[in-house]
């Protein structure tokens, strides 16, 4: 009998914002806005990969890859959130909740992965020139984005199924989506096993990728050291110097949401860690890799220009 009053809960309630009272409709602005930016700024960055033949490169294949994951990613969570910041107390169901949770583990290892590729490929493009064109062929390529796609799969289905074999008592999720520690404390069973599949998890997607891409900067920091020319120096740390600023961000939030003692932040930190990965942290891409990077730009340049030409 006390197993069925457990398995009698069926949907969840977000608890979003709502401990912001009446600044939740500037916190919908501001994030809309924010929002409308992410999706705009990676679509762009896709488009224009996609139509430019000189940026048909594996560097850029692995960030418009990356730019498609962040799209996918923040849709998985952000529409749902606004709309909680507008109407109040919206259930999802608990299948409903399962498919969120699943397709955002699968989406952040991806986007965790996506960036060790494109370390290596800093990496080989660095240190062995002469071989990128065969260390970095299409196969290779394609290899390293389905290994980190089927990596973020594995990782979902370990999550979401031993997640929802819990049963659960509580109904309104101190979050605006369903994340894992979030929907775990609402578990009315042992959640032991469940920990530590999170925090073994967690440290797999965050430490094993962070570990590959110092070794990978490591060796590329020993290479740039050993040219002679001080433009030839400036030249290749500036190729990096996106990625390493995306990386820093990226592996910064996702350690401090996933590595860190859950006792230590309020529910006010949590939401605002929250934000700074599933909104702010997708904006970086397109901020830093179109600020930043001279060949972005000028592919940009180009469209704007033909663009230009064909109106005239």
């Amino acid at each position: 009998m006390q197993r069925k009053n457990f398995t009698e809960v069926t949907e969840f309630i977000f608890l979003g914002f709502s401990i912001f009272g009446k600044h939740q409709i500037t916190l919908f602005v501001v994030f809309l806005a924010i929002y409308i930016l992410t999706l705009t700024g990676n679509v762009v960055i896709v488009t224009i990969i996609h139509v430019d033949r000189h940026l048909h490169t594996p560097m850029y294949f692995f960030l418009s890859t990356l730019a498609s994951s962040e799209t996918v990613y923040t849709l998985v969570s952000v529409p749902r959130m606004l709309s909680g910041l507008l109407f109040h107390n919206q259930p999802i169901s608990l299948a409903g909740c399962a498919t969120q949770m699943f397709f955002f583990v699968i989406l952040a290892t991806n986007n965790c992965f996506l960036l060790t590729a494109m370390g290596y490929d800093r990496y080989v493009a660095i240190c062995n020139p002469l071989r990128y064109t065969v260390l970095m062929s299409k196969g290779v390529c394609a290899m390293l984005v389905c290994g980190s796609f089927g990596t973020g799969l594995v990782m979902a289905v370990l999550h979401v199924a031993a997640m929802f074999s819990l049963s659960f008592c509580g109904t309104v999720v101190e979050h605006f989506f369903c994340d894992i520690y979030p929907v775990m404390k609402l578990s009315c069973t042992d959640t032991t096993l469940n920990e530590m599949i999170n925090y073994g998890v967690s440290s797999f997607v965050i430490l094993v990728p962070v570990g590959l891409i110092f070794i990978s900067y490591v060796f590329i920091i020993s290479t740039i050291l050993k040219i002679a020319s001080t433009e030839g120096r400036k030249k290749a740390f500036a190729t990096c110097a996106s990625h390493l600023t995306v990386v820093i961000v990226h592996y910064g939030c996702a350690s401090i949401a996933y590595l860190k003692p859950k006792s230590e932040n309020s529910i006010e930190e949590d939401l605002l860690l929250s934000v700074t990965y599933t909104i702010i942290t997708p904006l970086l891409n397109p901020v830093v890799y179109s600020l930043r990077n001279k060949e972005v730009k000028d592919a940009l340049r180009r469209a704007v220009g033909k663009k230009h030409f064909s109106t005239d």
